[in-house]
């Protein structure tokens, strides 16, 4: 069904531009009958589709600029230097709970479900205004660098779109919260080199798992110092 679309399309997009006659006038559009479910499945992949060409030909024009699959590698740590390890770490297992089918992006299908579940539900074009607002790669979708970008903007006051400006005020950023993320972050820098910062936070992970992991001994300990009671 894509496929004959697209060369609807292309051969529509050559009549216009004269490569191609017009069909005589007298022919009639051949007609098949459909369900109505059909139909609206049909018109949807037209739909998208249509914008997909539109878009390439942008791209051909030099009216849009390509997507930049590189922007999917990046080291978060070194490029959100606001953001704190934990705190990163925080929104990425966010981010992954968000991301259903596991491919490393938010589709609109998963952000719908996302805001459904955060109970900010939004139309379908509140939805795209979501994602284009953040979507440097235009590639209508969210990857994990355009997640971190909502709360960087959020943290700036920067965001124009309300679905995110929800999305952000609903999540928070470890235990400060969007709403006082840019005092945070500042102060940080202002307090600590990015190298020390970085080894602090590492000491504090690590001193977090030699206490967890004390408190599960003793626990274990304690549990079996009540057993030996029962024997």
């Amino acid at each position: 069904m894509a496929d004959e679309l697209s060369a609807r399309l292309a051969r529509r997009q050559k009549i216009i531009e004269g490569d191609e006659p017009a069909p005589a006038e007298n022919l009639e559009p051949k007609c098949n009958e459909r369900k109505e479910d059909d139909k609206s499945t049909t018109d949807a992949a037209g739909g998208e589709l249509a914008d997909k060409l539109m878009r390439q030909g942008n791209i051909n024009e030099g009216k849009e600029v390509t997507a930049n699959p590189s922007a999917q590698h990046f080291n978060p740590y070194t490029e959100f230097k606001e953001f704190s390890r934990k705190q990163i770490k925080d929104l990425e297992k966010k981010f992954k709970g968000f991301d259903e089918d596991r491919d490393h992006f938010i589709n609109l299908l998963e952000l719908k479900r996302a805001m459904e579940k955060l109970g900010e539900p939004q139309t379908h074009l509140g939805l795209k205004a979501m994602i284009k607002e953040v979507d440097e790669d235009l590639d209508n979708q969210i990857s994990f660098r355009e997640f971190l970008l909502i709360f960087r903007k959020a943290a700036a006051g920067e965001l124009q779109i309300e679905g995110l400006k929800k999305l952000a005020s609903d999540i928070n950023v470890s235990e400060e919260g969007v709403s006082g993320a840019k005092n945070f972050f500042e102060a940080k820098v202002n307090q600590l080199s990015d190298s020390n910062r970085f080894e602090q936070e590492i000491k504090k992970e690590q001193e977090d798992r030699k206490k967890q992991n004390e408190e599960k001994k003793q626990r274990q300990a304690a549990f079996k110092e009540k057993a030996m009671m029962f024997q």
